[in-house]
């Protein structure tokens, strides 16, 4: 099981607008902190976390952060309407479109997704896969 995932960033305020803009209405809460920023899915009192948490951090090193090339983190949504919602309001917090949101040929027919980049560069996915919703061919 994953853990957690990290990516880095030369700008945290930047990259806190940018994550603001949609981790929120997947249910994440924010921590921030003097080491970057810590989302979280909630988890009540006795129940172990079952989705990994999400970390934006300056580097350890020191040298400038960059995004790995075929390196991407998706956030499942509830609803194509929330893919859409959630692409757009990304996009108005200073992301890059890399892939409006919509099926695509080569997955599963009720896979929606949109495609983007934050700030620093990182490839981020919002999708939805909820089979109650139209389908690619229906």
């Amino acid at each position: 099981m994953i853990a957690y995932v990290t990516v880095g960033a030369d700008d945290i305020p930047r990259a806190r607008r940018f994550y603001s803009a949609f981790l929120p209405d997947l249910n994440y809460g924010l921590k921030e902190g003097v080491e970057g920023l810590s989302f979280a899915l909630p988890v009540t009192s006795g129940q172990h976390p079952v989705s990994p948490d999400f970390y934006v951090k300056p580097t350890f090193d020191g040298r400038p952060a960059s995004s790995g090339n075929g390196t991407m983190v998706a956030f499942e949504a509830y609803s194509q309407s929330q893919v859409r919602d959630l692409h757009a309001a990304a996009l108005a917090a200073g992301g890059f479109d890399e892939g409006q949101p919509g099926f695509r040929a080569d997955y599963g027919p009720n896979f929606y997704v949109g495609y983007l980049r934050d700030p620093q560069g990182n490839k981020i996915a919002l999708f939805s896969s909820n089979p109650d919703e139209p389908g690619r061919d229906g």
